[in-house]
């Protein structure tokens, strides 16, 4: 994975709305928008908003069916990003103590 990729997720993890979102379609197979605003202190376009983000970061996948759009995690992208996070702090050098 990319580092400008590796930045994004962070960002994209950086936002507590964003992470309670995230949080809530991780806990099951897919979630629905409507799902999602019925959570209290979100309103649908805040949801669109973070959900856009999700995606753009490559953590959710959107799918539409009838109506809805069901999203999910995608495994795959958590799992890169923890390799990354791993190769970078192996990179980087202890501190002296002083």
């Amino acid at each position: 994975m990319e580092r400008a990729q590796v930045e994004k997720i962070s960002k994209a993890f950086a936002d507590k709305t964003r992470l309670k979102i995230f949080e809530a379609i991780s806990s099951c197979r897919a979630m629905n928008c409507g799902e999602i605003v019925a959570m209290r202190g979100v309103t649908p376009a805040t949801v669109s908003h973070h959900l856009k983000i999700l995606a753009d970061a490559g953590l959710i996948e959107s799918r539409r069916q009838g109506q809805f759009v069901h999203n999910r995690v995608i495994p795959e992208a958590i799992d890169q990003y923890i390799r990354a996070l791993s190769r970078i702090a192996r990179r980087s050098k202890p501190r002296k103590k002083r």
